[in-house]
This record gives structure tokens, C-alpha cells and sequence, in this order.
């Protein structure tokens, strides 16, 4: 295949977690796969590039700063309700609950209480009992946000075990209600059948085999869309049947056969397999270009294709575009297609692949997966 190296996009994206996200070098080498001495070449290159344009967007973000003091008081009684109606304890309690998101002395302002007394109302002796929902409450809060909010009880629970915790699933499920924490959970749609034509390019080799015993032996890949202020963009992504891992992605303006071919060059550029792949898709027009089965006849590739208007025989990756887009997508506005991609490499690169939690790998992010499968 020749020599091959990141996009400059990339080098970028990954540059921006050390310098905007403030993650250490070697927790964002570790995530991808990238040595150190790359990353701080790349920051030296790029990271200057980045500063200049993020200081235009400085004075946008100091007005939003005066923009949330101005309303702090607005969004108080909204997130009150009826806490005005209960006795001293309970304003203490919401006002305990929310001082790191609202000033004390404003909080007790809205609410009718006096400061003093509620710091008094602080030093009580709560029981044992309590303490421990508290303190357990502000790890699941920490978890769900490290998430990016998407985790339920049940993930959240297996994170709190990971750290020591010894609660129940039950225990957990009721302090997630009382903080108020949801898993973000999809649309359901009517059930249908599926039938679908067979492919008359290739056949479907894959027949929703989706659970492989290694790494590198199927590979699905499809391409959705992402809407922004300035047009669509195209994602296309290449996952590992074994551990679920997004091994190769592309974004792009167009929805041509080079957006998936530039997915797959990253997936081979970086498994680098040793063995024959299957590798299938749907009956796209990208994926039955001459350009296509030239690249997969170069690479010990084998094509497998779904049936006409079946989405089930590739549910593997409709499964990981609805995660994207109800975890993610559908919770941001893009200005920019540029914008699009950045957050696309932030939940691919530094969440889904290193962190997220897969019931399917017993609760193991795909990285870890793959790791503790070498050992």
C-alpha cells in the first residue's frame, strides 16, 4: 500500500485534546495509538493555527460568561419549582444540592433563607446511611458526565464497581432517580420485514454473522449523514465485528466513493491484517465502484454485500450511528462541517473506542477488549 501517515485534519483534532481539553500527552497518546514524540511535533506545528483562530471566539465566550451571571437568577425559580412552598429543610437541601452551579448567597436570596442558616443546617450530623447516598450520589454524577451523559443505572453501577464501590444495582437505580440521571435512550420505530433482493455484485458471505472469535476476521462499514449550517456532511466508518471498535473513519462534503475508500485506507493503515478480511456493506453505489474493488483486491480484502433495503444485515454499524447521533449528534448544533468532524473525532477517538462501556464485551470499552484479549 506505500507509506501512509494521519490527515492533517487529524493531526489537528488530536492536538486539540492536549491543547483545549487538557488532556496529558500521554493519556491522549495512550487513547491513539500515537506516539508521544508525534503529538508534541503536531502540537508544535499546529498547535499555533488553532490558537489564532480560537482567539476570535474569545470574546464570544466572555459574553456568554456575563450572559450566565446576568441569568443566574432567572434560572433559579425554574429549577426551584416547588421548593418556595416547603419548609427551611428542603431550600436547604436544593440549595446544598445546586451551589456549585449557583452562588449561595444568590440561591438564598430566591429561596427566603437567611445564609447563616443554611450553613448552620450544613453542620448537622447526617446519618451514616445518608452520607454514603451523598458521597455515592457525586460519583454516579462524575460517571454519567464522564459518559457524556448517555450512561444509565446499569453502566453507571458497573463503573462504580470498577472503582471499589460494593452497592447494589437497585441502590444505584434509586440515587440516579433522585439526581435526576437518565441514559439517553433512541426512538421506537414499528417493527417490519425485511426482505430485500440478494446482491448481484457479491454475495452476502457475512448472513448477520456478527460475532467473530479474532480481531481482523469481518469488517462492517456504511455511511450516514450529518447535517450543519453550511450543508450535509458524510460520515463513513469502518468497525471490528470482534470488539465493536471504529478502526477507520472518514468525513467528507460529498457522498462519493472516496469518503468510504479514505475509511478504509485508515482501518487497513492501522490493523495492518495479516490474514484475509471480509469486509461487508451495503449495496451503496460507493461500494460497487471499480475504485472499490480494485482497493479490496490490492489489500487481501473479500467483499461481502447485504440484500436490497435490508438494514438488519449490516446492524452493526446502524447500531453504532444511532449511539453517534442520539449521544452526540442530535444534542449539538454544527455551524461548520469542520465543527461536525472535530466532534466527530472527540466521540469516536477520545470516548467510544478507549472508554465506553459495551455490554456485548461484558462491559469493556473496545480497546480494552482487544487488550485483554492479546494477554
Amino acid at each position: 500500500m506505500g507509506k501512509a501517515s494521519f490527515t492533517d485534519e487529524f493531526k489537528r483534532d488530536a492536538v486539540r485534546q492536549i491543547t483545549e481539553r487538557g488532556y496529558p500527552v500521554a493519556e491522549v497518546s495512550q487513547r491513539l495509538g500515537v506516539s508521544a514524540h508525534s503529538l508534541h511535533g503536531w502540537r508544535k506545528k499546529y498547535a499555533g493555527a488553532i490558537n489564532k483562530g480560537d482567539e476570535q471566539s474569545e470574546e464570544i465566550r466572555r459574553l456568554k460568561r456575563e450572559l450566565v451571571r446576568v441569568t443566574e437568577e432567572r434560572d433559579i425559580p425554574k429549577k426551584s419549582g416547588r421548593v418556595l412552598r416547603q419548609g427551611c429543610k428542603v431550600r436547604y437541601a436544593f440549595v446544598a444540592e445546586h451551589r456549585e452551579q449557583f452562588s449561595v448567597r444568590t440561591m438564598c436570596r430566591c429561596l427566603r433563607i437567611h445564609p447563616s442558616g443554611f450553613y448552620a443546617w450544613l453542620k448537622n450530623p447526617l446519618s451514616k446511611r445518608a452520607q454514603q447516598d451523598i458521597r455515592q450520589t457525586r460519583l454516579i454524577e462524575e460517571a454519567w458526565k464522564q459518559s457524556g451523559k448517555v450512561y444509565g443505572y446499569r453502566k453507571l453501577h458497573d463503573d462504580l464497581l470498577d472503582q471499589g464501590e460494593t452497592s447494589c444495582a437497585n441502590r444505584i437505580a434509586r440515587l440516579t432517580r433522585l439526581a435526576g440521571i437518565k441514559a439517553q435512550i433512541g426512538y421506537r420505530r414499528r417493527p417490519g420485514s425485511y426482505g430485500g433482493k440478494p446482491s448481484v455484485v457479491v454475495d452476502n458471505t457475512l448472513a448477520r454473522q456478527f460475532d467473530v472469535d479474532a480481531p481482523d476476521t469481518a469488517w462492517v462499514t456504511d455511511i450516514t449523514y450529518i447535517k450543519t449550517m453550511e450543508g450535509f456532511a458524510y460520515l463513513a466508518v469502518v468497525i471490528d465485528l470482534f470488539s465493536r471498535r471504529v478502526i477507520g473513519w472518514s468525513l467528507q462534503s460529498r457522498q462519493t466513493s472516496e469518503v468510504v475508500l479514505q475509511a478504509l485506507h485508515m482501518a487497513v493503515w492501522r490493523r495492518k491484517p495479516q490474514n484475509t478480511v471480509l469486509v461487508h456493506s451495503d449495496q451503496g453505489s460507493q461500494f460497487t465502484s471499480m475504485d472499490w474493488a480494485s482497493f479490496l483486491r490490492h489489500h487481501n480484502l473479500v467483499h461481502s454485500m447485504s440484500r436490497r433495503g435490508n438494514c438488519h444485515d449490516n446492524a452493526v454499524v446502524e447500531s453504532f450511528f444511532n449511539l453517534l447521533k442520539r449521544e452526540r449528534i442530535r444534542r449539538r448544533t454544527y455551524r461548520t462541517r469542520d465543527e461536525a468532524r472535530q466532534d466527530v473525532f472527540d466521540y469516536i477517538e477520545m470516548f467510544y473506542n478507549p472508554t465506553r462501556k459495551h455490554v456485548r464485551n461484558g462491559m469493556l470499552s473496545p480497546v480494552e477488549f482487544e487488550r485483554r484479549h492479546q494477554t
